[in-house]
């Protein structure tokens, strides 16, 4: 989803970038004490289709608890009524899920049920957040305030001196679109709801979710609605329940609700486990768990700014995937049966396509207890509903996206040593789904050219191949398919070799070099082919057809595993450094790197995918190109371009470039801002460049990363001393653009020498990134 380019201003036009804005009129909590929570601005990305949500929520929590204004997605800045407060977000994604049961506190009688017409007018100047905790004063004198606990939201509301308060519970309207919902008054405290949804991209599912809320004193009325018809009294309902209080002695109510994707009972078991704390109580427990989270990383230098943004991204990329299972274990699988999680953490919501390349390696890194039970409920996913999955939410698979994620997911787990005991069953899994496609009563598409591809060398772009199953078609982006499925296999290829199943090491090796087949030695780019074999589609690479969401000129780059290869196929490293320079406008970009970033890189359009032949920093094809340089022997072009692209996050609400997509745009600014970056997604190649701060410290656990502590530093980088001089590796002089897992696992220290010009550091050949073999 993004891109990035070279030279020497590029830290400078940071700087200049962020002198240039505005404070958001909504607040994120101040520094004090030293927390690195205040540091964080969950406003960054609520517009311009960033897609992000300033609520409430721990990391990776079931319950994401937060405003909803009437966007898709649930949160956006540039609105300024707040339809209710529901619980599931997922950060950054680009098409409508979630928002299930909306709350909203009101006065006065209960009238209308509609919330797009009961919404509460607000200020941004009377709104506030950070991590763990949101509050809102409503124009209607409510002060609503939230906090979140892994399976439960908190949420505390002041109201006016009255008699007619009321919390409205909205279950028959979400984000995601409706089939049913019922809605139960079980006693003076409390509500219980079931809702029935489907929705994302195109029309998936359905999934169901259970809640249920108790409030912290008992209210004095109560009714349900159905459809425009309140009903007082009524216990039973399908659209939605009101409750009351009187606030005229005590103001503050308190609700605790709990969620769950299995059943009633495991929302109850999530309230049992989770609730019966004071809201106080449970704000700071968040506030603590994010603090922890955050403490992985200790930047120094920089500006407040600079570090504002990188703490921002961080605390994104700790966001999703979300626990799946409830307190006791239980969780809902993709065979629509209950299972038990036993000795891991069961966790769901999987953007595949997106995380691969940057998210899912910050949290091998970071988070590596975490990202091996994220690893092994993938597998689950298989054991459960028979194959592994593409783009999945909760225990439904949506079919967005196309290509094959799932392979470097998991090889990525692999390499970086999260599967101990688990690699055959991993293997097993990835094998079945590298070679075959699920059964047509599935509803996962998988690699749905799997044949055609096996066979012919190549997915076939087929325009109008009706789809046989909800989300998208592989072939329909048949280009970026082939270059995507080649990917995989070469990843999968280093897994079986491994583990010692050669013959398949050798077969899933060969198919890697299948993007050879897509590339049009007329026009010497990829190039879409029809089922005839013949090149299809306008010959002009930025008019291309059968690439998702991007053109040739985009994809151009996607050979991680053969580079080399690549590059001989299109003439040599000076070709290669030409189209590169040209691609990223680097003639312009030496002069003006935010100008560039900002005028010639992005269109405007957060969805403006196509008809472009530069960089685009908006979508995950262009993450890895900035790299590219690493293995041309410029690699000072690729701090360059990094750099400038790191302009594009601001502490602004437009501080996002598109989507953040689960925390793979955040992850990408922080793993590129501390100088270490997955340059093939699926192995353990990590390439360098100069970071931003003088010095990070990186807290890792040492059951995955013996080295324990790694210090990442770069004394003096600025805006003028940029580029990379000489680097050491613990006490050993390294003159390589990349590190290996291997050497990053047992790795202490790694010193950065930067200068005002390039230097010779990294530009043998010996010093790129090696192909895959």
């Amino acid at each position: 989803m993004r891109g990035t380019r070279r030279p020497r201003l590029c830290l400078a036009g940071v700087m200049v970038a962020s002198a240039l804005l505005t404070a958001p009129a909504a607040r994120a909590a101040e520094p004090s004490d030293g927390h690195l929570t205040d540091l964080v601005n969950p406003f960054i990305g609520t517009q311009n289709e960033g897609n992000t949500f300033p609520g409430a929520a721990v990391p990776f929590g079931m319950v994401q608890l937060s405003p909803d204004t009437g966007h898709s997605t649930g949160y956006d800045y540039s609105q300024d009524r707040i339809r209710g407060f529901s619980l599931v977000h997922l950060s950054g994604v680009g098409c409508r899920i979630g928002g299930d049961l909306p709350v909203l506190p009101t006065t006065g009688e209960v009238t209308r049920t509609d919330y797009a017409r009961y919404a509460a007018r607000f200020r941004h100047q009377e709104e506030s957040a950070s991590p763990g905790y949101y509050r809102v004063g409503l124009d209607s004198g409510i002060e609503a305030e939230l906090t979140a606990t892994a399976r439960t939201g908190v949420q505390r509301y002041t109201f006016p001196a009255t008699d007619h308060a009321n919390v409205l519970l909205n279950a028959a309207q979400a984000l995601h679109k409706p089939v049913t919902s019922t809605v139960e008054v079980l006693d003076d405290r409390t509500v219980r709801t079931t809702i029935t949804g489907h929705g994302f991209c195109r029309d998936t599912g359905p999934y169901t979710v259970y809640t249920v809320t108790r409030f912290s004193r008992p209210f004095t009325a109560y009714g349900t609605w159905d459809g425009a018809e309140v009903t007082a009294g009524s216990r039973t309902g399908r659209g939605g329940a009101y409750v009351r209080f009187d606030t005229t002695r005590d103001r503050t109510v308190e609700a605790t609700t709990a969620l769950s994707y299995v059943d009633a009972r495991g929302a109850e078991v999530n309230l049992r486990d989770e609730g019966g704390r004071s809201f106080d109580t449970v704000r700071e427990r968040a506030r603590r768990a994010w603090e922890r989270r955050l403490d992985a990383a200790r930047v120094r230098g920089g500006d407040a700014t600079l570090r504002r943004t990188f703490y921002s991204s961080l605390y994104r990329s700790f966001l999703a995937p979300s626990v799946g299972s409830d307190a006791d274990g239980r969780y809902t699988g993709w065979d629509r049966r209950i299972h038990r999680a036993r000795g891991f953490t069961y966790y769901q919501n999987w953007s595949l396509w997106d995380t691969y390349r940057t998210q899912c390696q910050l949290l091998a890194l970071l988070a590596p207890r975490e990202a091996r039970d994220m690893a092994l409920s993938v597998i689950r996913v298989d054991e459960d509903g028979g194959w592994l999955p593409k783009w999945g939410y909760g225990p439904i698979e949506t079919n967005i996206m196309t290509g094959d994620p799932v392979t470097p997911f998991l090889t990525t787990a692999y390499q970086l040593g999260l599967l101990r005991g688990h690699e055959e069953r991993a293997y097993r899994a990835l094998r079945k789904n590298a070679d075959g496609v699920p059964p047509a009563d599935y509803p996962g598409v998988g690699r749905e050219a799997n044949a055609e591809y096996i066979r012919g060398g190549f997915a076939p772009y087929i325009k109008d191949r009706p789809r046989t199953k909800a989300g998208d078609s592989d072939y329909h982006q048949g280009a970026s398919v082939t270059l995507e499925y080649a990917l995989s296999d070469a990843m999968l290829a280093q897994m079986a070799r491994g583990l010692g199943h050669d013959e398949d090491a050798a077969r899933y090796a060969a198919r890697s070099r299948n993007y050879r087949n897509v590339l049009d030695p007329s026009t010497g780019f990829f190039r879409a082919r029809d089922a005839s074999g013949a090149f299809t589609g306008p010959a002009d690479p930025a008019r291309s057809v059968g690439f998702h969401e991007g053109t040739a000129w985009q994809y151009q780059w996607l050979v991680p595993q053969d580079l080399p290869g690549m590059i001989g196929l299109i003439g040599g490293e000076r070709v290669a450094n030409e189209r590169l320079d040209l691609f990223f406008a680097y003639d312009r970009l030496l002069g003006d790197p935010a100008g560039t970033a900002r005028q010639v890189w992005v269109h405007g359009d957060p969805y403006a995918y196509y008809n472009a032949a530069v960089y685009n920093p908006q979508n995950e094809p262009d993450l890895i190109a900035p790299y590219t340089y690493l293995s041309t022997g410029q690699p000072w072009k690729t701090t360059d371009v990094v750099h400038a692209a790191l302009t594009l996050f601001t502490d602004a609400p437009t501080g996002m470039t598109g989507n953040d997509d689960l925390g793979t745009m955040s992850a990408w600014h922080v793993l590129s801002s501390i100088g270490i970056f997955p340059v093939q997604p699926g192995y353990g190649t990590w390439g360098l460049s100069t970071p931003v701060f003088d010095r990070v410290d990186l807290h890792l656990d040492r059951r995955y990363w013996p080295g324990g502590t790694l210090t990442v530093t770069a004394p003096g980088t600025s805006a003028t001393d940029r580029y990379v001089q000489a680097v050491r590796r613990d006490t050993v002089t390294h003159d390589r653009t990349y590190l290996t897992t291997r050497e990053l696992r047992s790795l202490r220290s790694l010193a950065f020498t930067v200068g005002p010009r390039p230097s010779e550091w990294g530009t043998s050949p010996a010093a790129a990134p090696p192909a895959l073999k």
